[in-house]
């Protein structure tokens, strides 16, 4: 199969990027064909130009080739934190420029864009792996759960991925080296038992 790896945080050796790595790991052990992006080492840009908002438009080849590595993907799996219940603004800009119409979702031919798209990914699952620095308790009374809404239901779900899993570690800012290595032993077998040899 071959699987997207998108990550979402400036800072390298984050816990963020451990949580990519040992996803790519198992993936690459598993057999799969890996394209791991790290958006901030690769200084991607996330300013959405009104020239690429039309389905058809002319994109930057950079933008051009992340669109044509998620279509092809047969599975998917982004990391980040969770900012203000949100996705860092890199990874909302890779959402706004290449989960796009003609690649990720389409309109019927009589719809003015009002309605309900139809899905074009081929992928049949998503991994979203999140950190938090605030306790699962308190962010589910408090806040509630928007990036479960964000990325199942307002994303991956209209563009035709049925099976969306996420997973939160927390807290990480106060968490020890034995919770942190229990974390990645469980990030590992979440990706070896929905993306198998």
């Amino acid at each position: 199969m071959r699987i997207s790896v998108i990550l979402g945080h400036p800072k390298v050796g984050s816990f963020n990027h451990a949580i990519a790595v040992a996803a790519v790991e198992v993936l690459e052990s598993n057999g799969h064909d890996v394209v791991f992006h790290d958006l901030y080492q690769e200084k991607f840009e996330p300013i959405l130009p009104d020239s690429e908002m039309l389905k058809g438009a002319p994109l930057d080849p950079a933008v051009q080739m992340h669109c044509d590595e998620i279509a092809a993907a047969d599975g998917i799996v982004i990391v980040h934190p969770n900012w203000w219940g949100q996705p860092p603004a890199i990874l909302k800009g890779w959402v706004d420029r290449v989960i796009r119409p003609g690649v990720a979702y389409e309109f019927l031919e009589e719809d003015g864009g009002e309605g309900v798209p139809i899905g074009l990914l081929k992928a049949k699952m998503a991994l979203i792996f999140n950190t938090s620095n605030t306790p699962e308790e308190r962010e589910l009374e408090a806040f509630g759960d928007p990036l479960e809404t964000l990325w199942k239901n307002c994303v991956f779900d209209l563009c035709g991925v049925a099976d969306v899993r996420r997973k939160t570690y927390s807290v990480v800012v106060t968490s020890k080296p034995e919770e942190r290595r229990s974390w990645l032993a469980d990030v590992r077998d979440i990706v070896g038992s929905h993306f198998p040899p």
